[in-house]
């Protein structure tokens, strides 16, 4: 491998890491910002119910304009969180929609089924039973209330409530919040719509097409696509239409992709082109190769989450979550059938709807539940996602005129958090006493022992340290990792031995025949040699060029063509694959320190201090 292509890979991590490391930061800044969200609703309250509750409501009726060239948006504080900020909160979910099927979880569409047939039914049955209490008049409005779920108070209340590691779950339930948000926005801009203006609903047509075009011309800058989603928001908001649906459509049409490698390539000949020469010009030109070399989705993304969760979100419960609960409102609240539709359709809607929708389409054979995701899991899932706060809450203000109907509304909101938080603790109780499903996650233990009479071993088979790579020839990070591993094994010398093992992904074409390869050279005693060679020439691993390989290595080119179409050879990489699914290997590489998957950096120094610490536990 060039030195080039070596230090762009330092830039980078293997596509299944870059898939799930903006999640995890996704989740992480959820979690923390539903922390806020409650906090900002608790003041809300305490605020709307004190003698200070006057200064609560003039507050949020001050108005705001913004005039240019005798036109402009003239609206209240109000209006300005509900229509402006809460526009960026379903901007930045619909950019994560767009990289989830780009680059991420989503890529293998198989895995919409059931969290699709589910969110369906989160949607479906809980409207239906807000409608079986209020079947007409102008309290049957209200059915949009129940269809949403809210993402940062579902994963909060997951991380208080839920098993020590949920991982896979919180995976699966982002999935239906993407289906229930996606609708639920729909709604709001078709369902609760004013009169709608011509003349505006095509400058957002016509923003939407710049929005596609920009797409496919590969516009790389931000800029471009900021401003279109401006005018967008501005044409959106005068047509008529709810302008939370420009947020969410103009999200989902900002590209995502994996960083090109061509181009990571380029941004760290710049950056080392700025070390050398550290020049204004230099420095411009290496940020500009970073920039390029990630996509405009992510790096938008990466501006604007943390302020939608810390700021937006918790400014939009502090707007709306202050109800006035004195003067016989609450009372009156408790006896309506609009707070207890809400109730009755959040907290019991979600849970038949989504628990049942989900384990019923993996019984009909739809798909499966996540690895490690069990029906106790599933269900109780389900009844926390009857959390629909912040989407309900704006659903509310636009479903209801009366004050009173719009505070029984958010009464029965309220209740449904808790109740659902509750319920969903107590299904996660019954499931882990009774059913033994407590951690929601992917195995952590090698899933078949290492065995040197079949193993690919370097190093003394009895050696007291064992390092295991599941690797992908093709993978032009696990050539880093692999010789990151060499300066392991020389750290360590015979107190270590290191395990390869294959693991060839799909969307690497060459790489099931190049592991072949490297067991058909094995046969004939020259599997490392083989394994080094093919990882040097990662671009070159057809069947003309492994034939070449072998010549180079003085092996029998004819046994060795052979040997490349002996299906035992295939069934031997086929049983690392098996063993890498058991062992809950998802990516290339994945090092595994004596018998538990190694779950951080793989450079060198990171494997020795696992390995360290791994023999520091067996003398303890």
């Amino acid at each position: 491998m060039d030195p080039d292509a070596a230090d762009a890979c330092s830039f980078a991590a293997p596509a299944e890491t870059r898939t799930a490391s903006p999640l995890r930061h996704f989740i992480s800044t959820e979690t923390t910002g539903a922390a806020l969200l409650v906090a900002a609703a608790l003041v809300a309250l305490v605020w709307a119910n004190s003698p200070a509750s006057g200064a609560y409501e003039d507050l949020w009726h001050l108005r705001l304009a913004v005039q240019l060239a005798g036109g402009g948006i003239d609206l209240d504080l109000h209006h300005w969180v509900n229509d402006g900020l809460m526009v960026v909160f379903f901007f930045v979910i619909g950019l994560e929609v767009r990289r989830e099927f780009a680059v991420g979880e989503l890529t293998d569409r198989r895995r919409l089924r059931v969290p699709l047939v589910a969110g369906l039914g989160g949607m479906l049955v809980p409207a239906a039973l807000y409608l079986l209490l209020n079947p007409t008049g102008e309290a049957a409005a209200g059915w949009g209330v129940v269809i949403g779920t809210d993402t940062a108070f579902l994963l909060g209340a997951l991380a208080l409530v839920g098993p020590r590691v949920s991982t896979q779950l919180r995976i699966f339930l982002l999935t239906l919040t993407v289906i229930d948000d996606i609708v639920a926005v729909s709604v709001i801009g078709v369902v609760y719509s004013d009169g709608l203006e011509p003349a505006a609903l095509a400058v957002a047509a016509a923003c939407l097409v710049l929005l596609v075009v920009l797409d496919r011309v590969g516009e790389w800058r931000a800029s471009p696509y900021v401003v279109t989603v401006l005018v967008l928001w501005i044409a959106t908001l005068e047509s008529g239409v709810h302008a939370a649906i420009a947020g969410m459509v103009s999200g989902l049409l900002v590209p995502a992709a994996d960083p090109d490698r061509r181009l990571v390539q380029r941004a760290a000949a710049r950056v080392r082109r700025f070390q050398q020469s550290p020049l204004p010009q230099v420095q411009r030109q290496a940020r500009r190769e970073l920039n390029r070399a990630v996509s405009v989705n992510e790096r938008l993304q990466e501006v604007l989450h943390g302020w939608t969760s810390f700021v937006v979100v918790p400014v939009f419960a502090l707007a709306n979550a202050g109800i006035d609960l004195r003067d016989g409102v609450l009372r009156d609240a408790l006896g309506s059938p609009i707070t207890w539709g809400v109730v009755l359709g959040l907290v019991l809607g979600k849970l038949l709807g989504i628990g049942l929708g989900a384990l019923g389409a993996v019984r009909l054979g739809a798909g499966e539940l996540p690895e490690g995701v069990g029906a106790g899991h599933t269900l109780a899932g389900a009844a926390l996602s009857g959390i629909g706060f912040t989407v309900s809450l704006l659903i509310i203000g636009l479903a209801f005129d009366d004050q009173r109907m719009q505070d029984e509304a958010k009464v029965g909101v309220l209740l449904a958090a808790v109740l659902a938080a509750a319920l969903g603790w107590l299904v996660f109780a019954v499931a882990a006493r009774f059913f033994d499903q407590r951690d929601a996650a992917l195995p952590t233990t090698l899933a078949e022992p290492v065995d040197p009479a079949t193993d690919h071993v370097a190093g003394p088979p009895d050696a007291p340290l064992t390092l295991v790579e599941y690797f992908d020839y093709e993978c032009p990070f696990c050539a880093r990792a692999t010789g990151a591993a060499r300066e392991v094994r020389r750290h360590f010398g015979d107190r270590l031995r290191y395990v390869a093992r294959h693991l060839p992904l799909a969307v690497h074409p060459h790489a099931v025949l190049a592991g072949v390869a490297a067991e058909a050279a094995g046969r004939q005693g020259r599997f490392w040699e083989m394994h080094d060679l093919l990882f040097s020439n990662q671009d070159r691993l057809s069947r003309a060029d492994l034939l070449e390989h072998a010549a180079t290595l003085g092996l029998d080119v004819d046994r060795f063509a052979a040997d490349l179409d002996d299906p035992a050879l295939l069934a031997r990489v086929e049983r690392d694959e098996t063993s890498a699914a058991g062992g809950g290997v998802r990516g290339t590489p994945t090092f595994f320190v004596g018998t538990e998957r190694h779950q951080g950096p793989y450079d060198a120094r990171s494997l020795i201090a696992a390995l360290e610490a791994a023999a520091q536990r067996t003398r303890s």
